[in-house]
């Protein structure tokens, strides 16, 4: 009976979720992205680039560069669809602009729907470049938390271990 009572005591200290406040914000009204304010995260830089150079700080640093990481990635992300929608609505607008004010309904989805085909060709490569730096950077935070929660969970085995002796 006290050997079950300890297993489960162990199998419930392994547990590494920590409780997680992190908000969603309202979509931006213009690249329709959420921001996400994290509970954890590093003060933003007043800057795009961080003013200090993590090789500055001693001990382990990743997980604070996976924070600035993170935040990056979602910057990134916000930046490119605020440029695109941008440059996609001022060009819709332009098109509809130059339509005689006589033009029927129909008149204007045929010219939105040949304006939306072009912008779909023009874009594609910007399109296709962004998804892959996209995917690389979001791979590389994927990989560094991963091995943050590793880090954590051994750290974690080695004190109960310490403590079980």
């Amino acid at each position: 009976m006290l050997a079950r009572s300890r297993i489960r005591v162990s199998a419930r200290s392994l547990h590494t979720t920590i409780s997680r406040k992190d908000l969603v914000g309202p979509p931006d009204r213009i690249s329709h992205i959420r921001p996400i304010i994290y509970d954890d995260a590093p003060p933003a830089p007043s800057e795009s680039r961080h003013p200090y150079s993590l090789g500055e700080f001693t001990g382990d640093t990743r997980e604070y560069q996976w924070k600035i990481q993170r935040q990056q990635l979602d910057t990134f992300n916000h930046e490119y669809w605020l440029d695109s929608n941008t440059r996609f609505e001022a060009g819709q607008q332009a098109v509809l602009d130059n339509l005689p004010s006589t033009a029927s309904a129909e008149d204007r989805e045929i010219a939105l729907s040949q304006y939306y085909k072009q912008w779909v060709a023009q874009e594609s490569e910007r399109q296709h470049a962004y998804s892959d730096e996209w995917r690389k950077r979001n791979w590389a935070n994927i990989f560094l938390g991963a091995k943050l929660k590793y880090r954590m969970l051994w750290s974690r085995l080695s004190r109960q271990e310490v403590h079980s002796q």
